[in-house]
């Protein structure tokens, strides 16, 4: 009787110890969702100042570049978080249920909030322009209109990988799935260099970071080797983007800042594996509060140009940008949260925020 009650107590033991480890996951892909989402923010706030090289003080110049450097990995680490979570999930594929519950619950939005950016596009502190409006509904198919959505254009079509990819990273033989790894890790480097793919580009390119996601998913690499690359990757890319743009006394990334070359794809990787590590050390009350901010991640991404809309009417770039930048980037999150639990508790507007 004794032995049968000490294996039940080691299996609940066991159940509890995997449950642990699953709530650990799940909140390291939340807490991964907030901190991106914060960084897309930023490079939004900081965008007009990359243009006023010699129209303001060089080190707030520098400062901006430089926050705009080390946020680049953002929409890279969306694309992973998709890629961890979708292939990985061991559930028979049903392209009817994907395609209501995945595709089209962001696509939806996504025309929806395409269609009120393009008014608001046509509105200005001195006028309306209907005919800017009119312009940019018309050019919808093939081209964002607004700043952020550009995003959509090269996501939306990644699902289409999902149900080639997800048999490929869960087979038995892992030697086909580390093949599509290396020849993406390759093409990037290449396209650091210059090389461009083409009309397949942006599929390609942005299609290995849903294998990058998975892998990252799946191996806990060496936090230490993740930072030594990560780094290293940052410092270059930083270096090279100022030091590129002194030289030729006007603002240019040289390629450096690009979410399709190597430089990023490693400075996402470490990202992606220190918020692993420390999604561990936080306290479940603390992780109750960014998992309830996570929920609005893709909410707080579709909204915050509403409340950057005045700022960049106003032209307000104050100095002091290594300080200013960050507090504009605060406040907006801030408002664009509540913005987006707002529309979430009606039932009328919260497919607006899925």
């Amino acid at each position: 009787m004794s032995s049968a009650v000490s294996v039940g107590v080691e299996h609940a033991e066991r159940r509890q110890s995997l449950n642990s480890q699953t709530e650990k996951k799940v909140f390291y892909i939340e807490l991964l969702r907030v901190v991106a989402a914060v960084a897309v923010i930023a490079i939004h706030v900081l965008g007009p100042y990359r243009y006023l090289m010699g129209e303001i003080p060089q080190s707030d110049w520098v400062s901006a570049i430089a926050i705009n450097g080390a946020s680049r990995w953002a929409v890279p680490v969306f694309i992973m978080i998709t890629g961890a979570l979708l292939l990985s999930d061991t559930r028979p594929f049903s392209p009817g249920y994907f395609v209501r519950r995945r595709v089209m619950k962001v696509f939806v939005p996504f025309v929806a909030w395409s269609v009120f950016y393009a008014i608001l596009a046509g509105i200005s502190l001195q006028n309306v322009n209907w005919s800017e409006t009119v312009q940019r509904l018309t050019s919808f198919p093939t081209e964002e209109t607004y700043y952020h959505l550009g995003f959509f254009y090269y996501f939306i079509p990644l699902y289409l990988l999902v149900p080639i990819l997800r048999p490929v990273a869960q087979r038995d033989d892992p030697g086909l799935f580390y093949a599509l790894l290396g020849s993406w890790l390759v093409l990037s480097a290449a396209r650091l260099t210059g090389i461009s793919l083409g009309l397949v580009e942006d599929f390609v390119l942005y299609g290995g970071y849903l294998l990058l996601g998975y892998v990252l998913h799946q191996n806990k690499l060496p936090l230490k080797w993740l930072l030594f690359i990560g780094i290293t990757a940052l410092v270059a890319t930083e270096y090279t983007a100022i030091s590129e743009s002194v030289s030729n006394n006007q603002y240019t990334s040289a390629g450096w800042f690009s979410y399709k070359t190597l430089n990023t794809v490693l400075i996402a990787g470490m990202v992606f594996g220190f918020c692993q590590y420390w999604a561990e050390r936080v306290s479940e009350p603390i992780q109750r509060k960014v998992a309830a901010v996570s929920r609005h991640s893709l909410g707080i991404y579709l909204v915050h140009p509403v409340f950057l809309w005045p700022v960049r009417e106003l032209t307000f770039t104050p100095g002091m940008t290594w300080l200013t930048i960050p507090l504009v980037t605060l406040a907006v999150f801030v408002l664009s949260y509540m913005a987006s639990v707002g529309l979430s508790k009606s039932r009328f507007t919260s497919w607006l925020v899925p």
